[in-house]
């Protein structure tokens, strides 16, 4: 596994333990199709159905600039995890009530220091991004 995977994974299963203990139940991890991939479907507290887009990056000690992971959600990702989203949701009717529906949500995380193996990092939820 390359170290971006490696990263990629740790910052999604961080994603993971955050939401179940907010009470969010996980559906599905790792949906990839053809046209898009959707790193977590949760089921809110609510009943919401929530898809979740993770973005992750470490910050060494000394970096001469800050790099947050939030900047890594560009518009062409949003439009390609919107749709996918959207696809999914029609084939998993059964997952939601029209009432609730379903929501598009961003879990930015930023580990600091050298290895990701450290337990220094920021968890910031972003909810209804779209």
């Amino acid at each position: 596994m390359t170290q971006k995977a490696e990263l990629g994974k740790f910052g999604e299963d961080l994603a993971c333990d955050y939401l179940r203990t907010k009470k969010y139940r996980i559906i599905e991890r790792n949906y990839r199709k053809p046209w898009g991939e959707l790193d977590i479907v949760a089921l809110a507290p609510d009943k919401t159905l929530v898809f979740v887009e993770v973005k992750t990056v470490r910050q060494s000690f000394g970096d001469a600039e800050e790099i947050n992971p939030e900047e890594q959600m560009t518009l062409a990702k949003m439009r390609k995890f919107k749709r996918t989203a959207a696809l999914y949701a029609g084939d998993h009717q059964e997952l939601f009530n029209d009432q609730k529906g379903w929501r598009l949500d961003l879990i930015a995380i930023t580990i600091n220091g050298l290895t990701i193996k450290e337990k220094d990092f920021l968890i910031k939820h972003y909810e209804n991004i779209v």
